[in-house]
């Protein structure tokens, strides 16, 4: 060995460390040092085989992968052709079946619309036409009105009140009888003459009706202001009314040729009530005598009864007659009756279409609803075979 790597560079404790000591421990050191590198390359590259293994194996699953995904793909498409082929075949049948359905549905609206335009029009010319009535019976009221005021004019004079009473009755008796059913002013044969006399059916004797009614003596009783006038007024009227009601009896009574009952007109309906209200022992006393008070609308019951009494007995005498329109009203009553039920079969011909049109419109409602439904994501798809197996049997039923 050179005796340079016999000097000591160091110490190590008491010992003295050499040059060639230490280079020795330097090349072992270094030797170490470049296994543990190649080593370490070696792991390097035999991760990175690893990893390019692995790698590769998982191109290889990922292209199996996105095969099996390509022909997922490529049936899903096949599908989705399919769906949207049945869709538009579908879609082309709601819309004629639609477009039918509406366009009777529109024909059926027009009809009824125009019906219930003319019925409209109809309401409208009758409502013009009351309202029209209604303003006619205004202006009557108001000329009523102005009568009332007239009215009590007439009232204040005697001879007027007498012709106010009689023309009344006249128009009562005129407006509700024909003519020959009776006679004003008829002289009987005890040379008296009633006011009016009414001839009743069948030959039974005449009915008597006396306009005079005393007014006088009511006058008075309402123009009266303190008790003593009113008692005074009262006994007066009562005094009028009971000696008119004997002076009708003792002339108009006649056995068989006038009626035992005779009608004593009172030209004012609040004369008629206060006289029964306040003077009910007079219109007792006058009933006991066959003498009936009758106020104007009281005489045009009256008047109306012995009409229908007149009617009978003209429907009396022409029985046949009315046997024969009878008979025809029968018949025209069985024609009627079929042209009822022909109407009635047309109206449920009608009322069976529309129930169909609600069949159909519902079923659209609800294949429309179903169609939004369907889900294109799955591998399956059975709700369009369900839908193309539904929609025919629907449509080969009512569609």
């Amino acid at each position: 060995m050179s005796p340079i790597f016999q000097e000591p560079i160091g110490a190590l404790g008491a010992r003295p460390v050499l040059l060639g000591e230490a280079l020795g421990v330097a090349g072992v050191v270094g030797a170490l040092l470049i296994l543990w590198l190649v080593i370490a390359v070696l792991r390097q590259r035999a991760a990175r085989r690893v990893l390019e293994a692995r790698a590769d194996a998982e191109r290889l699953t990922l292209e199996g992968r996105l095969g099996e995904m390509g022909k997922a793909q490529a049936e899903l498409s096949g599908r989705l052709s399919s769906v949207s082929e049945l869709l538009a075949n579908r879609q082309a049948d709601l819309a004629r079946l639609v477009s039918e359905r509406m366009d009777g549905l529109g024909h059926k609206l027009g009809q009824s619309m125009r019906e219930q335009a003319r019925d409209t029009g109809d309401t409208l010319r009758t409502l013009h036409e009351r309202l029209a009535t209604i303003d006619a019976a205004q202006k009557n009221i108001t000329e009523l009105s102005r009568g009332v005021v007239q009215l009590q004019t007439i009232l204040a004079d005697k001879q007027t009140r007498g012709a106010f009473g009689q023309g009344r009755m006249e128009a009562i008796v005129q407006d509700n009888l024909p003519r020959g059913a009776y006679s004003f002013q008829h002289t009987l044969s005890n040379r008296s003459r009633p006011d009016c006399v009414i001839y009743l059916p069948n030959g039974a004797p005449s009915l008597v009706i006396d306009a005079k009614f005393p007014l006088e003596g009511w006058t008075a009783l309402r123009e009266a202001v303190t008790p003593e006038t009113v008692q005074q007024a009262a006994q007066r009227f009562r005094s009028d009314v009971q000696r008119h009601v004997g002076d009708i009896r003792s002339k108009y009574f006649l056995a068989g040729e006038t009626h035992d009952t005779a009608f004593l007109f009172v030209p004012s309906e609040s004369i008629f009530a206060d006289l029964h209200e306040r003077f009910e022992d007079v219109v007792q006393k006058a009933a006991r005598q066959r003498i009936v008070f009758v106020s104007p609308s009281l005489l045009t019951l009256s008047i109306q009864v012995v009409q229908t009494v007149l009617r009978d007995a003209r429907l009396r005498e022409q029985a046949h007659l009315i046997q024969d329109e009878v008979a025809r009203l029968v018949d025209d009553i069985g024609r009627l009756d079929d042209r009822v039920a022909k109407l009635a079969s047309h109206f449920g011909q009608a009322q069976r279409d529309v129930e169909q049109i609600q069949v159909s419109t519902r079923k659209i409602t609800s294949r429309g609803t179903r169609i939004g439904e369907l889900d294109m994501a799955g591998d399956e798809d059975p709700e369009p075979r369900k839908l193309a197996s539904g929609g025919g049997a629907g449509g080969g039923s009512q569609g």
